[in-house]
């Protein structure tokens, strides 16, 4: 039996290609860490050490990772988590609230950035056909890169965040025609067939939303209401995991984009009231594959060719940004937009993204370009998407400059004022916990009719409880800050937290402390004993239970005696 027990625990041949696999993996995940904490240290965003990271561990330059090593296919569902989550936070209202500027203001995009691009490279000597696949792919943003960074900045419901939003998630849309287009481009289709395959595309789009309309109409609710948030979390978060993948896997399997699979089935599932708490569940999975995501984008840079070749890599980037910074800007003020906006939208879209670089190795591979043309589109590629951090970060300030200076012109037209984040909840309480102590905090509440109060409970039938009182009420975990944050607890006057459990009280009083320094805590605590962990923790007010009861009593028997 002891000579069985090595057998009972191996994991299968030591020399399987999965261990190398892994191997990469590992890497990869370690280099992340690595050069993400660096360029953190400098105050850069992440995304530049993953990507440069990506660069020196490809083939290009040290060859650690192999072109084969699964990376891009975790990678690709990266992009489709990404989506997926912000799916959840865009119904099927709430996108037509994005406006004309989303399809109209898109679609202007992608076709005069291409054929502006295409000009430009048949000035350049260029053949026709390799021209306008240089202005399929130059026409395509970084759906990954700009909402990673709109999200850490807190801007995805501004108004340029939106208009954002709304371009690239129309570019996604296109994806599925230019790559058609640069197919038969290369001799592997005629014009008839590209329609026919067109004409596919839009209908299993459609099938796709029908599918994923029933699953959220009349499958989901039945399936979430047996689940309870406070016995079986470990379903929910099951649950999201298999959506979130599932959603992406059904659009690749039709042939279409699984990052727009994925976010259509978020934008679904929005109604449900678990989609937030359904978004934090994969936060973890979504940052981890997102980053390889980067990782892998930046592997397939040459850092050799580029040093070779950095006037002409330089030269093209600058044109290529400042050429799609110019016609963003110029649309989406054309729709109203202020100029401030306008032009944030335009510094935040002016790179090239990862379906470029697809588009980029079709063309390749069908010999519209050579190894020089491909290798500088590629280049130019990556050297805007390192660039792109920077340029988000000083998109809106740089609009606001540029709109008070032509004011002061006296040229600029009025446009609609950019609301913050949560610009209403700066007088909300959240209350934590809707069991008998959560609901005497909120029947005082009620009494005061200036005050916000949202009410934040696991169990469903505590959260009806609340909403029956007349109180907003989320299902959702408290400990989960992103959650939270999402419920503005950044801007938020004072949170109650009434939960018995003591570690949970302490972890959330901490969190909440380190997002929101100037908000008021009071947390109830069971025993004497454990205050000066919740004051530690960052409460401001601590209420003993043992204390109060002890008072409560000697009131009892003085009254009885």
């Amino acid at each position: 039996m002891i000579t069985d027990i090595p057998l009972i625990f191996a994991a299968g041949d030591a020399n399987s290609p999965m261990w190398g696999v892994l191997f990469q993996i590992l890497v990869v995940i370690g280099a992340a860490l690595v050069s993400g904490m660096v360029f953190e240290r400098f105050k850069q965003s992440a995304i530049l050490g993953y990507l440069v990271a990506g660069m020196i561990l490809g083939p290009g330059c040290l060859g650690i990772v192999s072109e084969k090593s699964g990376v891009a296919v975790m990678a690709e569902l990266g992009v489709s988590l990404l989506l997926f989550a912000i799916g959840l936070e865009f119904s099927a209202k709430r996108l037509m609230r994005l406006g004309p500027i989303a399809i109209g203001g898109g679609c202007l995009q992608v076709g005069l950035t291409l054929t502006i691009a295409a000009l430009v490279a048949k000035f350049a000597d260029l053949d026709w056909k390799p021209a306008i696949a240089i202005g399929a792919a130059v026409s395509l943003s970084s759906t990954a890169c700009v909402l990673r960074l709109l999200i850490d900045r807190a801007e995805i419901d501004s108004v340029h965040g939106r208009t954002i939003l709304g371009i690239l998630l129309l570019q996604d849309v296109a994806v599925v025609p230019l790559v058609l287009l640069v197919t038969m481009l290369g001799g592997g289709g005629t014009i008839a067939q590209m329609g026919i395959e067109m004409s596919k595309a839009v209908g299993l789009i459609i099938v796709l939303i029908a599918g994923f309309l029933a699953l959220s109409r009349w499958v989901l609710p039945r399936a979430l209401k047996h689940l309870s948030m406070s016995r079986d979390r470990e379903l929910l978060v099951l649950l999201a995991v298999f959506l979130a993948i599932g959603s992406a896997w059904a659009a690749h399997s039709f042939h279409l984009s699984p990052a727009l699979g994925a976010f259509i089935a978020g934008m679904m599932l929005a109604e449900s009231p678990f989609a937030t708490q359904i978004r934090s569940d994969i936060g973890a999975l979504r940052i981890l594959f997102v980053t390889l995501f980067f990782m892998s984008v930046g592997m397939l840079g040459d850092p050799v060719w580029m040093s070779q070749h950095f006037i002409a890599v330089g030269i093209v980037t600058l044109a290529v940004m400042l050429g799609k910074c110019l016609i963003i800007s110029l649309i989406t003020f054309a729709f109203r937009l202020p100029i401030a906006y306008a032009f944030a939208s335009g510094a935040a879209l002016a790179q090239v993204g990862e379906f470029g670089i697809v588009i980029a190795g079709i063309a390749n591979g069908s010999e519209l370009f050579d190894e020089y043309l491909f290798h500088l589109i590629v280049s130019s590629i990556l050297v805007s998407l390192l660039v792109t951090p920077f340029l988000v970060n000083f998109a809106l300030a740089g609009g606001r400059q540029i709109q008070s200076l032509i004011r002061k012109e006296g040229s600029e037209p009025s446009g609609p004022s950019e609301p913050g984040p949560h610009e209403d909840d700066t007088d909300r309480v959240i209350l934590i916990g809707f069991g008998p102590s959560g609901q005497n905090v909120g029947s005082e509440l009620l009494r005061r009719e200036n005050t916000q109060t949202l009410v934040i409970d696991f169990r469903a039938s505590n959260v009806d409880l609340a909403r029956s009182m007349g109180f907003k009420a989320e299902p959702g975990d408290a400990t989960n800050m992103e959650f939270m944050i999402h419920h503005g607890v950044s801007t938020a006057k004072a949170i109650v937290i009434s939960i018995p459990d003591h570690r949970t009280s302490v972890q959330i009083t901490q969190s909440v402390r380190a997002i929101n320094p100037s908000i008021a805590i009071v947390v109830r605590a069971r025993y004497h004993s454990l205050v000066p962990d919740l004051e530690e923790a960052g409460a401001t007010a601590v209420i003993d239970e043992e204390y109060f009861t002890g008072k409560r009593l000697a009131t009892a028997v003085r009254a009885l005696i």
